[in-house]
């Protein structure tokens, strides 16, 4: 029986590797390439795990890259739910100059996901979630994807008495209609939702105060870039900073916050402690390359770091 379930139905075989300079118009030599599972869904059950949570994810896949995912994840402490699928699982390549530090990400969209593969992917995460604490929908939604997914994903998370997490973009995003216990909007995402321009720490509080007293999240949880992240519930209303630490590679860091984020709140800890670890955990990716997942002794340091710091209140 897992802590949390999770969903990802555009999974993708994350390749990472460096090249001395990016110029365009010249073949560029590579070093050998580092292989992960990626996607959000199984991105966060991995840092999940690593936190000390059982976690399961379930996704499908097809080809040689779906089946390379599903070699590599015997090695993490996530239980798997793949889901076979006609369409190859896409790839996405993250490549590193290292002549000034840039990273370069490709990322394709995945091949479409029949409808009666999405309905085997919901059975899947239907009987995956039985005794779940929580079910988790994150990352890109395939091409073609019927609407109406994230209704589906809650009445099966509310079918089995299980928080939903939404860590998702777009026309999904908007989708959230009650029930779910956490959402992570970037300040952008947060801008499209509520209809307009938000620049303040407490003009971004009181838009997400907005989506709490509708009732469509109890928390949310939007990312600000290098200003850290911002958490506003019913209750609380706090601003942590981002950590400055050595960055190999960003990739996946939104991923780890989540992950963070969820792990504290199924804890039951305090908000600025919630908070806190999100930007921890997401910290702690910043030291891995690629996709590959973050350290626990890293992801603890850091949540003692950021609670150092000050997790502040915001008003409005």
């Amino acid at each position: 029986m897992a802590d949390l379930v999770t969903l990802t139905l555009n999974p993708a075989l994350d390749v990472t590797t460096v090249t001395p300079e990016v110029v365009h118009s010249r073949k560029l030599r590579c070093q050998t390439p580092l292989y992960e599972a990626g996607g959000g869904g199984i991105n966060v059950a991995k840092v999940a795990a690593v936190l000390g949570l059982d976690a399961a994810a379930v996704y499908p896949y097809g080809g040689a890259s779906g089946r390379r995912i599903n070699a590599l994840l015997e090695t993490d402490a996530v239980r798997t739910r793949p889901v076979r699928a006609e369409g190859v699982t896409r790839e996405s390549m993250t490549v590193l100059d290292a002549s000034d530090g840039r990273e370069y990400r490709f990322v394709l969209p995945g091949p479409d996901l029949q409808p009666e593969e999405l309905d085997r992917c919901l059975a899947e995460l239907d009987a995956a979630a039985e005794g779940a604490r929580a079910v988790v929908l994150s990352g890109s939604m395939p091409p073609g994807t019927r609407p109406g997914v994230v209704g589906e994903v809650a009445r099966i998370a509310r079918g089995r008495g299980a928080e939903l997490v939404l860590d998702t973009s777009g026309e999904a995003l908007k989708e959230v209609a009650g029930a779910v216990l956490l959402v992570k909007p970037s300040i952008g995402e947060l801008r499209d939702w509520v209809g307009r321009d938000l620049t303040s720490h407490a003009e971004i509080a009181a838009a997400a105060r907005e989506i709490v007293d509708r009732g469509d999240a109890r928390t949310v949880v939007v990312s600000l870039g290098p200003d850290g992240a911002i958490l506003v519930s019913a209750d609380d209303a706090v601003h942590a900073r981002s950590i400055d630490v050595p960055v190999q590679s960003a990739v996946a860091a939104g991923d780890h916050m989540v992950a963070g984020l969820l792990t504290g709140l199924l804890r039951d800890r305090p908000a600025a402690e919630v908070l806190a670890l999100g930007i921890g955990t997401a910290a702690a990716a910043l030291l891995t390359p690629g996709s590959r997942v973050c350290r626990a002794h890293d992801a603890e340091r850091y949540t003692a770091q950021a609670l150092a710091a000050g997790v502040t209140a915001v008003t409005w």
